[in-house]
């Protein structure tokens, strides 16, 4: 599989596609992908998502990634290092905290921006480099350096709702260690039992629980089971899977299975969710 590398702090890539001219791939760097017209399928780390105008994407280091264009596609990304964040002018006090949250980034598929008046922001930004990088104008080297920072932060914002609220840039190592740890294995229960996380940590079961209720205020099952709500809901919403489907690709005995801990988790059963989504009932 080919890993990219990019040789400059950021680079600004605007084309329009009738199909994806790679294979499945990853890069050395964070790439945000932004679709301007469009529609197709996102492929990362063995998850679909479909994907139209106004979507935007973080690709970090560890993903694995590729698109499937069922209609013409027009594509902003805008890709950069982790050095950039540390020296493109970002705000001294937030680096470590932008470093912190692009970098747990990884296993949320979909479009990451959830916030609604952010969804309005990002389109005009995109838009405003496209020109400054077209034009060439004067002063047009830093103002898309101020554009491409915005676009930065604004997706960090979006991220963060992700995060456990107590967990940030200053917690343990240790602890962002067993949250990755969980994300990485979010699809294969067997590995998610208390005893498992606790000797790959070499940690007690029972010291295991505190350590992680200490540090996320929510016991080790509740995040397990609010992040895998997370996925069950995205796909409800963003894919046109059949529920026995969504059962087997998160692990789920069957569908069965799935019912009763979504409509623990819910209140209401997965056909219930998405008939409340089609009618407009829920968001």
């Amino acid at each position: 599989m080919s890993k990219e590398q990019l040789y400059k702090p950021f680079e600004i890539v605007y084309k329009t596609l009738d199909e994806c001219p790679k294979l499945e791939h990853q890069h050395t760097f964070f790439e945000l992908i932004y679709i301007l017209d469009g529609k197709g399928i996102q492929v990362i780390n063995d998850n679909q998502f479909r994907y139209h105008p106004n979507h935007m994407f973080l690709i970090t280091p560890s993903d694995i990634h590729r698109f499937d264009i069922e209609e013409k596609t027009t594509f902003f990304f805008l890709r950069f290092t982790d050095i950039y964040i540390k020296n493109g002018g970002l705000s001294a006090k937030n680096i470590e905290q932008l470093e912190f949250i692009l970098q747990n980034a990884n296993h949320q598929p979909g479009c990451i921006l959830k916030n609604q008046i952010d969804k309005s922001l990002v389109r005009p930004i995109v838009e405003g480099i496209i020109r400054e990088e077209q034009n060439q104008d004067v002063y047009n080297t830093d103002l898309i350096t101020h554009l491409v920072n915005t676009l930065i932060v604004i997706v960090a914002r979006n991220i963060a709702k992700y995060l456990p609220e107590n967990v940030n840039e200053y917690s343990e190592e240790r602890i962002l260690q067993i949250l990755q740890f969980i994300q990485s294995n979010i699809f294969n229960p067997e590995e998610l039992r208390a005893e498992k996380i606790g000797a790959h940590f070499g940690l007690s079961t029972r010291y295991l629980g505190k350590y992680f209720k200490k540090h996320t205020e929510v016991t080790l099952q509740e995040y397990i089971a609010r992040y895998k709500t997370q996925l069950i809901v995205h796909r409800l919403k963003h894919s046109d899977l059949r529920i026995n489907e969504i059962a087997s690709l998160l692990g789920f005995t069957d569908e069965s299975h799935l019912n009763k801990f979504f409509k623990k988790n819910k209140g209401t059963s997965p056909v219930g969710f998405r008939k409340a989504l089609r009618a407009g009932l829920v968001k």
